[in-house]
């Protein structure tokens, strides 16, 4: 299983960006994915995740309202929208997946990582 996070990169204030993941895997609705972001210094910390089925999503408290994360199952990726950006948002976005049909909320229990893609939100 392989992971390739893409769509970081430097926006400003109140800007959007749209990350994406693409998984190698012949069985991508047998995973539940995450989004998981780590700032210098910092824990890495949960986002947002989703179930196999997109069906079920689930946000960390400080993104609520401003991102969206969503899956498509026949092109095997997982992406996260970002809207309305802060500066307290930048960090190196993860993805991830976890074995069975739901979404962890917390780093330990995914089981399969991307590279990272980095998010930088200044003017």
């Amino acid at each position: 299983v392989q992971l390739q996070a893409s769509g970081g990169g430097l926006v400003q204030p109140g800007g959007s960006l749209r990350l994406s993941c693409d998984v190698t895997t012949h069985t991508f609705t047998n995973y539940g994915g995450g989004w998981l972001r780590q700032a210098p210094g910092k824990e890495r910390e949960f986002v947002a995740g989703i179930s196999f089925s997109g069906g079920s999503t689930e946000y960390a408290d400080f993104v609520k309202g401003r991102f969206t994360i969503s899956r498509d199952n026949a092109k095997n990726t997982v992406y996260l929208q970002m809207n309305s950006l802060k500066p307290e948002d930048a960090a190196t976005y993860y993805c991830a997946i976890k074995r069975g049909l739901w979404y962890g909320t917390s780093w330990f229990e995914y089981d399969y990582w991307g590279q990272g893609t980095l998010v930088t939100v200044s003017s």
